[in-house]
């Protein structure tokens, strides 16, 4: 492999990212809290190390400056990297950025659950952001190793994030199967891989798309490895019916790592799709095209259905990111660049809705209770207005009510399939939606219609997470009415 060295220039984000980690987890060797683990407050619980602080502060710090780099080196032609293995465009891009957006979202979310049962550590942040340098380089991919090596990148440090509350059986458990069926669903993954290589001998995009446009489905072997790589796909979205793991993972898995878990991956699992799907078997696409309409069927229905049985909000909302991939995959399966930018579109606003979900069920959460169940929402109008207003957006967006983004994600993935004549498939994705949005609305009934708990303590928060908040319920909203500011960016990320 040749090596410049301006080649550097295009991967700052990635650089910045590693940097802060690497930092993270220096700073935290030096922690007062390790040397001295009887340190506590007047309150009796024990207090957090002005360097654990800082590891936070530094975290964010270092994803800011990422997020900023990724803007000052966009833009432009693309840029082929490192012997066509990364690749720099408008795509790379706008998921970089979104990715970076949720991180930091993310990132806010969770101190305060942290600080309050004693768990920030510097291990946790560097896990964290390992898992969105993971993230960061499966975007930036341009070839099936560094495809790879990104989604390995981030699947084992999200595999020890689910496992980071050591004295939990239950998330202990959730860690082992996320562990068993990622490995394989990796496994599948890069069997598929080894097929596509061994049938167009490259695994850089470019000459795969070539190679495959002149054999077509002649080649047995070219076959079987689409076969495998859709389903890698499949395991990595959690789509039906590879989404065994889903919903015992994120109800089992402490509510931190499900954040992580459920938002930016989203996006980059987006990007597994395009990448392989579009740019190297694209003339593919009548083959793999009625793959997606199965999982996308199935996605949507069992999703739906299932979720309206669930008790436990975290399991719920596992259920409904299944559901969410059935919709996303509509998108795809269209084959226009319509329906890719709005299959973009509707991950991106999915990961923020995903992330605020989630930092609600943070905010209720305190020592010896973890908010899990729909009963923990009660009454949280009565407890604070303006929360329980952003979980409302928050559902009505998933739910697809207007004027919230959720509406227009799904109307723009529903104009996609409708103009490529699969009308019946716009209706069942429409009748699900409808079933969908009762489990939705009864969220929104706990929070203004049953009355709090008693003695209800008051909400793990802080100006910080308040203003976060408020940013990423506003944006849903906003979005919703002006979607053509975000909307633009992913067409001109498509073409």
């Amino acid at each position: 492999m040749s090596f410049a060295l301006e080649q550097l220039f295009s991967i700052l984000p990635e650089m910045a990212i590693l940097i802060s980690a690497a930092l993270v987890l220096m700073v935290d060797l030096f922690d007062d809290q390790r040397a001295n683990p009887g340190l506590v407050r007047e309150d009796g619980q024990q207090s957090a190390s002005p360097r654990r602080g800082f590891n936070h502060s530094l975290t964010l710090l270092g994803l800011m400056l990422a997020l900023g780099l990724t803007g000052f080196i966009g833009g432009g032609a693309p840029q082929i990297l490192f012997d066509g293995h990364l690749v720099r465009d408008a795509f790379t891009d706008l998921l970089r950025g979104s990715i970076l957006i949720v991180g930091i979202l993310a990132f806010v979310y969770i101190r305060p659950w942290l600080e309050v049962r004693s768990l920030l550590m510097g291990e946790f942040y560097a896990l964290g952001l390992l898992a969105l340098l993971g993230m960061l380089i499966m975007v930036s991919a341009n070839s099936f190793l560094a495809l790879y090596l990104g989604l390995e990148l981030q699947a084992l440090a999200l595999y020890a994030l689910v496992a980071f509350e050591r004295d939990s059986a239950r998330g202990a458990e959730a860690a082992m199967k996320y562990f068993v069926l990622g490995a394989l669903g990796s496994g599948l993954l890069l069997y598929g891989i080894s097929m596509i290589y061994g049938a167009t001998g490259s695994i850089v995009f470019g000459p795969v798309a070539e190679a495959v446009a002149r054999q077509g489905m002649d080649n047995a072997v070219l076959v079987f490895g689409l076969v495998f790589l859709v389903i890698g796909i499949g395991f990595k979205f959690g789509a039906v019916p590879f989404h065994m793991w889903v919903p015992d993972v994120y109800e089992g898995g402490p509510t931190p790592a499900i954040l992580f878990l459920s938002s930016a991956p989203k996006i980059a699992a987006l990007a597994l799709a395009v990448r392989i799907l579009i740019e190297a078997l694209s003339s593919l696409h009548p083959d793999w095209q009625g793959m997606l309409m199965i999982l996308s069927v199935l996605s949507m229905g069992l999703g739906n259905l299932v979720a309206i049985a669930q008790s436990n909000i975290k399991r719920m909302l596992g259920y409904s990111a299944i559901s969410h991939v059935g919709f996303l995959f509509l998108g795809l399966l269209s084959g226009s660049e319509q329906g890719y930018a709005a299959a973009m579109f509707y991950t991106i606003v999915y990961a923020v809705m995903a992330a605020g979900s989630f930092g609600i069920l943070l905010i209720l959460s305190y020592q010896g209770l973890e908010a899990e169940r729909l009963e923990d929402l009660k009454g949280l109008n009565d407890r604070d207005p303006w929360y329980a207003a952003m979980m409302a957006l928050i559902m009505f967006a998933m739910a697809g009510v207007p004027p919230t983004v959720g509406f227009m994600a799904k109307l723009l993935v529903l104009e996609a399939v409708v103009r490529i004549d699969l009308v019946w498939l716009a209706v069942v994705a429409v009748f699900f939606s409808i079933i969908g949005a009762f489990y939705y609305l009864r969220v929104v009934k706990c929070i203004y219609f049953d009355p709090p708990p008693p003695e209800a303590p008051p909400l793990n928060t802080s100006a910080g997470v308040r203003t976060a908040m408020t940013l990423n319920g506003l944006a849903l909203m906003v979005l919703g009415i002006y979607p053509s500011a975000l909307l633009s960016l992913c067409q001109a990320a498509i073409r």
